[in-house]
């Protein structure tokens, strides 16, 4: 297997966008499978033993809650 380039993107997507997105994710979660999404362009493949965390984040008026997903390639 050839080895992956290294990337960093963030994609903004609609409201109904990122509510289809999270509803798979949540079905994928709740059947033990893996989940599939493309992001900008690629697509990515997060294995149902990914590690789940969520961080939030506030510096001044600003405030951000990320929900990461996080594994090791094997």
């Amino acid at each position: 297997m050839s080895e992956k380039r290294d990337r960093d993107v963030e994609k903004v997507y609609s409201t109904s966008e990122f509510v289809s997105k999270l509803r798979r994710l949540a079905d994928a979660l709740e059947t033990g499978e893996r989940f599939e999404i493309q992001v900008a362009g690629e697509r990515v493949y997060v294995p149902a033993r990914a590690e789940f965390n969520v961080e939030h984040e506030r510096e001044g008026n600003e405030e951000e809650i990320e929900f990461q997903l996080r594994w090791t390639n094997q």
